[in-house]
């Protein structure tokens, strides 16, 4: 089938007598006029050498481009950013790192536009850059296929599996005298020994799951570790489907829908993956004018068996998933159990139940549950509210044996002082720790706290102190820790108007979280209170404070497809 490219956005800048000009550069670049009559199709990774997570993305992205042009395409290779958050853990770095995101789809948003690509494959290695590319792609709603860069492999250390969470947890051992620096230093030298994105179901591996789970990914194609070859066949597979989503003229709309966004909500639940997910998926959803927030995550996550046994609350890695069987085998049991809407159509052209036909469940295998064993009947992660947390807030459960906790507030106004607290020694059992003004706006960008709980459970301590925060964690944190907690403190949500020695109850069986202290007392202490300043009141950040929305929304920056009056697509 010959596609008529009169009919896509490259025609602005590939056909006719006026765009001569505009030939001359591709003629520059050693394209011929064969090359220039075919559908442009732009190949964007999140490349970098800030961290293993993404170096192995360019190579992919070089089989991607032989898959395109092999089908009739013409490639169109450029990077945009990434901020790894294992660099970026623990100091101000980590206010990048959200807002991250949001410069990787409007970045992807600008060059595809300027440049009037017809269709995108995207390569995303590390958090943010896997919902960042997936947004984009909902956005400009061209053709698209997505692709994980793959997971790193392994470290071994005293003849166990361990990730670079196990070496944030030995700073906090460390710190109390339970580790040697001989030790520390043995540990950081073999904890993580190839490229990829960290091993545990962490962010990046949960959002590689969502990517397969909401159809925009080719099944199977999150699975190999970042090393293996056959990274490379999945990249090259995806150059040619993309060609054949421009010839069916199938777009991410036509695959994200109401039913595979609670697909992928489905598959977070079920592999104890990241709380981030949770700000995630309502994200992808606006951007395709789909109201899908927080709560509707949520409703999803109580419904849902915990079937995966992966770290940090777990034992097993995503090399061992990918040896079981790969995600497939997960939404392959979760479907058997009535769990996944069979009938979503996605980039195979397919829908998830053809896709499934020829999928069995591996029996031979312990890493993943069937829907009929799982290890707990109710989702890894759990959402909470009260008049704590009026918007919601969210808490991973998965490997948690306490599902409840009281305790009394200890406040800090930033992540350091409370990191320096704990780095002393200067707490005690049923403290409950409040990081608070570090949400999307008060951060600005809305931190993840891994340094601190990681700490925490490095002395012994995870389970007998709980911490709650307007920021974020990191998906490898456990322990009873509570995010997302909205309104958030710059705002003036409740989480603001807690004193040290207030009570706390937190229950995730129930999902609740509760301030005990009195509505007139929160009263009075609300008419006292008053707005923090940052010291980002120019640049990026800044620029980020002005727009950014709750945490139960997405924390996202525009008013999203339900206000358009174009689509790029369409153009």
């Amino acid at each position: 089938m010959t596609i008529d490219k009169k009919k896509l956005p490259s025609r602005h800048v590939s056909l006719g007598p006026e765009r001569a000009p505009h030939r001359s550069y591709y003629y520059a670049m050693g394209l011929e006029e064969s090359d220039i009559e075919k559908p442009f199709v732009g190949v964007v990774s999140t490349w970098n050498e800030a961290a293993p997570c993404n170096i192995a993305l360019m190579r992919q992205a070089q089989s991607v481009k032989k898959g395109v042009s092999e089908s009739d395409g013409t490639p169109r290779e450029f990077c945009t950013i990434t901020v790894t958050d294992g660099i970026a853990m623990g100091h101000q770095g980590m206010k990048s790192s959200l807002v991250s995101r949001e410069v990787i789809a409007d970045s992807t948003e600008l060059t595809v536009r300027g440049h009037c690509y017809d269709a995108l494959v995207g390569l995303a290695g590390c958090d943010k850059s896997l919902p960042g590319l997936m947004m984009a792609m909902c956005r400009l709603n061209v053709p698209s296929v997505f692709m994980y860069g793959g997971s790193i492999l392994p470290g071994r250390y005293k003849g166990k599996d361990v990730t670079v969470v196990d070496v944030f947890e030995a700073v906090g051992k460390f710190s109390s005298g339970n580790a040697t620096e001989e030790e520390l230093k043995e540990l950081e030298c073999v904890a993580c020994p190839s490229a990829g994105a960290c091993g545990g179901q962490f962010t990046a591996n949960t959002m590689a799951c969502v990517s397969e789970a909401i159809g925009l990914a080719l099944p199977y194609s999150s699975g190999a570790p970042a090393p293996y070859e056959e990274r490379d066949k999945y990249a090259y597979e995806s150059g040619k489907q993309v060609m054949n989503l421009i010839k069916e003229n199938i777009k991410p709309r036509d695959i994200v829908t109401r039913k595979s966004l609670e697909n992928a909500a489905t598959i977070v639940a079920a592999t104890g993956g990241s709380t981030n997910a949770g700000l995630h998926l309502p994200a992808i959803a606006h951007e395709c004018g789909i109201k899908f927030n927080l709560d509707d995550v949520v409703e999803i996550f109580k419904k849902t068996p915990y079937l995966a046994d992966l770290k940090p609350g777990g034992q097993y890695v995503a090399k061992d998933v990918y040896e079981a069987g790969g995600v497939p085998i997960i939404i392959k049991t979760l479907f058997d159990g009535g769990y996944i809407h069979g009938d979503c159509l996605t980039v195979t052209g397919k829908t998830i139940e053809e896709n499934l036909k020829s999928v069995q469940f591996n029996t031979d295998q312990k890493v993943i549950r069937p829907f009929d064993n799982p290890l707990s009947p109710t989702g890894g992660v759990v959402g909470l509210k009260g008049n704590l947390a009026p918007d919601g807030a969210i808490v991973k459960v998965a490997g948690m044996e306490k599902l409840k906790f009281t305790g009394k507030a200890k406040c800090f106004d930033c992540e350091e002082d409370a990191f320096e607290c704990v780095k002393n020694n200067n707490y005690k059992e049923g403290d409950v720790f409040v990081i608070r003004y570090e949400g999307p706006k008060g951060g600005p960008g809305m931190r993840e706290m891994l340094s601190t709980t990681a700490a925490i459970y490095g002395q012994g301590m995870g389970d007998k102190v709980a911490l709650i925060t307007d920021g974020r964690f990191s998906g490898a944190t456990r322990g009873f820790c509570v995010g997302h907690v909205s309104p958030e403190a710059a705002v003036c949500g409740p989480i603001a108007l807690i004193n040290d020695g207030d009570e706390i109850i937190l229950d995730a069986e129930q999902g609740t979280i509760v301030l005990n202290v009195c509505d007139k007392v929160l009263d009075e202490r609300k008419n006292i209170w008053k707005e923090r300043k940052t010291d980002f009141n120019s640049g990026t950040l800044w620029k980020y404070s002005q727009t950014v929305g709750s945490a139960s929304s997405g924390a996202v920056t525009h008013p999203g497809a339900e206000e358009e009056s174009h689509i790029y697509a369409d153009i």
